[in-house]
């Protein structure tokens, strides 16, 4: 299938790591120019090299000054596509998180995001064209008990990217929520394969996988790859009538109706 991202410029947060290093190398591959993002400089360099392309650019956007360093660095470019991949799970619990943790939750993965969007968005409306795709996770509709401050702020995220396919209705922007469930990553591996030699499940991935997603449908769990395939599919033209979704990639994981 052809995507049509050929003459389209990407900027993904986040994209020096995981998944949002992976999403950089699709839409790289499917011929988009990409802005690897880091939050240093020598994390976005070192991704460019490793994904084989894109452009480095630099800038912490927990906080405002950051995030204008980042849009002076993309201004020669006409941003088409803004993933806002860049999001942490800090740990933390009920009993232990402050006000300053809940509130520090907030700015990594709502406020970092809403930085992004408040800037690159006028341009798109103006063009009448525009993808903006949020990161975001099944946890905004199942939460879990430990991690309360960012499953709060990955709500928040949710809420905002309907508000904002509303905002931009009649404009040629197109604004999703892609929320994947437990993703193989190599920390994930790792915690699994430590976990599984433990309680006697064998000492492969492939040995130890089958217990950790026996109660998911597809009897598996997603690949990055798989989530970027996604991203990159609501980044084109043949996605055009999806617009306002949260579109969860866990294997069939969550079983709510909506």
């Amino acid at each position: 299938m052809e995507l049509g991202l050929n003459h389209r410029t990407a900027l993904v947060t986040g994209s020096y790591r995981g998944t949002g290093q992976i999403i950089a190398k699709v839409l790289l591959d499917e011929g988009a120019q990409v802005l690897v993002h880091g939050m240093e400089a020598e994390q976005a360099e070192r991704c460019v090299e490793q994904i084989g392309g894109g452009i480095p650019v630099t800038g912490d956007i927990t906080n405002d000054a950051g995030a204008v360093d980042l849009c002076e660095q993309c201004a020669p470019h006409t941003v088409d596509i803004l993933i806002n991949n860049y999001g942490v799970a800090d740990g933390g619990s009920w009993q232990d998180s402050s006000s300053a943790d809940w509130i520090t939750a907030y700015q990594k993965n709502v406020l970092s995001a809403q930085r992004m969007i408040q800037h690159f968005l006028p341009a798109m409306e103006q063009r009448g064209w525009g993808r903006i795709i949020n990161l975001g996770t099944v946890g905004s509709s199942r939460p879990n008990a430990r991690m309360p401050g960012y499953y709060a702020a990955k709500g928040a995220l949710a809420n905002m990217t309907v508000g904002l396919a509303k905002a931009v209705a009649g404009t040629g922007v197109r604004v999703n929520l892609v929320s994947p469930g437990l993703i193989l990553t190599p920390e994930v591996e790792a915690a699994y394969l430590r976990r599984g030699a433990a309680q006697g499940w064998g000492s492969t991935w492939a040995e130890i996988e089958p217990h950790v997603a026996s109660e998911i449908p597809i009897r598996r769990i997603a690949r990055r790859e798989e989530v970027a395939a996604l991203v990159a599919f609501l980044c084109s033209q043949v996605a055009d009538a999806i617009h306002g979704q949260n579109i969860r990639i866990d294997g069939g994981a969550v079983d709510i109706v909506t």
